[in-house]
């Protein structure tokens, strides 16, 4: 039989009392103490969903253009006798104020020979009256038949009669168009308005059709503001018969500065290409010659906030609480979450405008709980109403930002 060494013996020995040691430790350890853990539940603010009836605006952009704008143009040939001091780029001229003088020394001369004329046919028509009355009187002291009423009537000298009243017509109508000439040469400003360009100057001779300047009206201004098709139905077009319906409109320049204007037309047809309907907002003194303010100059770049119609049923949430799909968390009856879907207007801003998936008095989550999942439950912390949001100072409005040629 193999003997074993004494070092084994005394290795098992010592194995052998650890292993009963543990057991006897393991078999005396005491109960663990039983403690029950509180649920802790989120900590959120809600918003009590309000339908309201709101206004939904829309941005646009566009350039500044006169209302009138006029080429001035010769309606008489001859040379330049003299030019205004104000027909100059950038003067402002009043309603038929004389611009510049064409010579109108030929026009002259031809309106004493249409006088002439008109004196010679009245003179000739006297004489024919006068013959006419003694042919009348004879016909009565020596009554004689005639043929027909023509005979009778050239006995009358009716013919040689109406031939001197159709002569002295055509004296006057001349003696008409030579007065209209002779004031073509006076070119006058059609209306009050600041010179754009001056085409010609002292000396020069202009025919008949020669461009001479142009000039705009300085009572109305207007801008072309595009709106894409599928937000025309947060406006209200104007309707030319019926002065109320123009929206009022705000225009900004890049530093702040505002005028406000009125929505006056559209121009009824939808481009082909981006597909955007053309709106007119008129401005009243846009140079401020009547009125306080800072002048609105042709030309400038401006960016047009619209007044929209009132849209019925919509409910106002933040922006930053929709999640991913249009989702936004709920609270229901028993105080925990719930995905919702929802449907909003296309709109850019802190506020979205929520037609469908809402209704009143529904609890919207207001907090940010990435790591929630349906059926979390939540407490609340503060509520209000979403009609508040709105309100609020802070918020912002909702608008609709939209490049000018966006589709």
């Amino acid at each position: 039989m193999l003997k074993l060494p004494k070092q084994a013996i005394v290795v098992a020995t010592i194995i052998g009392a650890a292993v009963i040691i543990a057991i006897t430790l393991f078999a005396l350890r005491p109960s663990p103490e039983q403690q029950e853990v509180a649920s802790h539940k989120l900590l959120i603010d809600v918003a009590i969903a309000h339908k309201q009836s709101l206004t939904i605006n829309v941005h646009s952009q566009g350039t500044v253009q006169p209302h009138t704008e006029t080429s001035l143009v010769a309606e008489v040939s001859g040379q330049v006798m003299e030019v205004s001091r104000n027909f100059e780029n950038g003067n402002l001229v009043e309603k038929g104020e004389i611009l510049l003088l064409i010579d109108d020394r030929t026009y002259r001369a031809e309106l004493k020979r249409a006088e002439a004329a008109v004196a010679t046919a009245h003179s000739n028509l006297l004489q024919e009256k006068g013959r006419a009355a003694v042919a009348r009187e004879d016909l009565k002291k020596y009554p004689r038949r005639h043929a027909n009423e023509d005979s009778r009537a050239l006995a009358l000298r009716l013919p040689q009669l109406n031939e001197a009243k159709a002569r002295l017509n055509s004296a006057l109508a001349d003696r008409r168009q030579a007065e209209i000439n002779l004031e073509r040469t006076k070119i006058r400003a059609p209306y009050r308005g600041m010179i754009k360009a001056r085409q010609v100057d002292l000396g020069q001779f202009v025919a008949t059709g020669s461009a001479l300047g142009q000039i705009f009206s300085v009572d109305t201004a207007e801008v072309r503001l595009p709106v894409p098709s599928d937000r025309l139905a947060y406006l209200q077009l104007p309707d030319p018969r019926d002065d109320s319906t123009q929206a009022d409109v705000i225009l900004e320049n890049d530093i702040g500065e505002r005028w406000p204007a009125k929505l006056v037309r559209n121009e009824g047809i939808l481009d082909e290409r981006s597909r955007v309907l053309f709106v007119v907002a008129q401005i009243a003194d846009p140079y401020r010659l009547d009125s306080d303010g800072k002048p609105l100059r042709n030309g400038s770049f401006v960016k047009a906030d619209i007044q929209g119609r009132s849209i019925a049923d919509l409910v106002a949430i933040p922006r930053h609480i929709l999640r991913t799909g249009n989702q936004l968390w709920v609270v229901d009856e028993n105080d925990t979450l719930r995905n919702r879907d929802i449907k909003a207007l296309r709109t850019e801003g802190k506020l979205v405008y929520v037609y469908e998936g809402l209704e009143s008095g529904d609890r919207i989550c207001l907090s940010s709980v990435p790591s929630a999942i349906s059926g979390t439950a939540v407490k609340i912390n503060t509520s209000l109403s979403t009609a508040e949001l709105v309100a609020t100072p802070s918020a912002e409005l909702a608008t609709i930002n939209e490049e000018p040629n966006a589709p």
